[in-house]
């Protein structure tokens, strides 16, 4: 799979782009500030409907715009596909396939499909477990789009029940009645549902790509491992993640966590259980990596997730686009040089660069110049 065509308006810094696109490798080099990264991301965007530098689509509407629109053209094989997603900041983003009427944003995931290498991936090592938990569901979801859904009904329930349980905390700090909360049970019920199925697809996900990201840190560091990938259940179980554990028998541990942590839920008045507070524990050798792993140790780590992830992809389906936002200047030679010789034979890479010598001479293939908003061919 990969991307012939990138269309934007009102994007970021561009109030119109359109950029051909090959198979191969294609760089775009150009001074900081000047727009490279914005083109990587809204592919990325089509991917994974969110950014990797933003949490919210605001920023992502040029200055003075109400919308943004982005639009590729996608081949895989011998079948093109035309995607389409309008953003629209305080209000429902719009999505168009092949310009049929419009669809659901979630309905274009799978269509366009990437792993993306960016400086905020030490972020996957050294930040908080939300971070690690976003990578956990992007990926689960480019496996399975059917996910984005089971996502959307969990935090959606999540929402009604943080609601109810803020609003029974209030009443009882400030000596009010206590609240009926009969349907607190129902919503335990959905709570746990959902969260079973995606608690089932994490699980799955870490024991799959244990193999894979040994082996990606192996060829990067060489002699550096093994590493150690185990999950931390905020319902107590389960933490072995090469365990294999039914729906239901998920739903239930879910279901007892919550009635076991209700009292102090209501004090608090936020839910204490779920997907939403779990984490993945990552082991270099006996060590935790977070903490106890070097600045390069780190970076070997995040990148062995992302091949891993890349890897985990094309076994299961098309090839997803590679994308390495300004990872290059980060690392050490020896690092740059082994993880361009990895990603080199994928079908599409896309490459952004401050400077041509910041891309491995391996990397041959097109390159556009961008500067002040324009983006040209060299």
């Amino acid at each position: 799979m990969h991307v012939t065509h990138l269309s934007l308006a009102d994007f970021r810094s561009y109030a119109r782009a359109e950029v051909p696109l090959d198979p191969g490798v294609t760089a775009f080099v150009g001074p900081n500030g000047q727009g490279k990264t914005n083109l990587v991301e809204a592919v990325g965007y089509l991917a994974t409907l969110g950014s990797h530098r933003v949490s919210s689509d605001a920023p992502l509407v040029r200055m003075g715009a109400e919308r943004a629109v982005v639009r590729a053209a996608v081949r895989q094989g011998d079948r093109q596909q035309l995607v389409e997603l309008e953003l629209n900041p305080g209000r429902a983003n719009r999505a168009r396939i092949n310009r049929s009427s419009q669809v659901r944003p979630r309905d274009v995931l799978g269509i366009v499909r990437t792993v993306l290498f960016a400086p905020e991936d030490l972020a996957l090592v050294k930040g908080d477990p939300g971070e690690r938990r976003r990578f956990l569901d992007e990926l689960v979801t480019a496996r399975s789009p059917r996910m984005a859904g089971v996502r959307s009904d969990y935090e959606r329930v999540l929402k009604q029940r943080n609601t109810l349980l803020k609003s029974a905390a209030m009443a009882r700090r400030h000596g009010g009645r206590s609240m009926d909360l009969s349907t607190l049970d129902v919503w335990d019920q959905h709570l746990a549902r959902a969260g079973a199925e995606l608690l089932a697809q994490r699980l799955d996900l870490i024991a799959t790509l244990l193999p894979l990201a040994d082996k990606a840190y192996e060829q990067l560091a060489p002699g550096g491992g093994p590493l150690g990938l185990a999950y931390r259940c905020s319902a107590g179980e389960p933490v072995d993640s090469g365990a294999a554990r039914s729906r239901e028998e998920l739903y239930e541990v879910l279901l007892q966590a919550l009635a076991q942590v209700r009292k102090q839920e209501i004090e608090r008045g936020v839910t204490l259980v779920g997907p939403h507070r779990d984490d993945v524990l990552l082991r270099l050798g006996e060590l935790p990596a977070k903490g106890y792993a070097s600045h390069g140790e780190s970076w070997s780590y995040a990148l062995a997730l992302r091949l891993a992830s890349y890897e985990l992809l094309r076994a299961e389906g098309s090839e997803p686009v590679l994308i390495l936002d300004d990872v290059f200047a980060e690392l050490d030679a020896r690092r740059r040089e082994r993880l361009a010789e990895l990603v080199a034979p994928g079908e599409q890479v896309l490459v952004t660069a401050a400077v041509d010598d910041d891309v491995p001479g391996v990397l041959a293939g097109a390159r556009f110049g961008v500067s002040g908003g324009e983006v040209t061919r060299l």
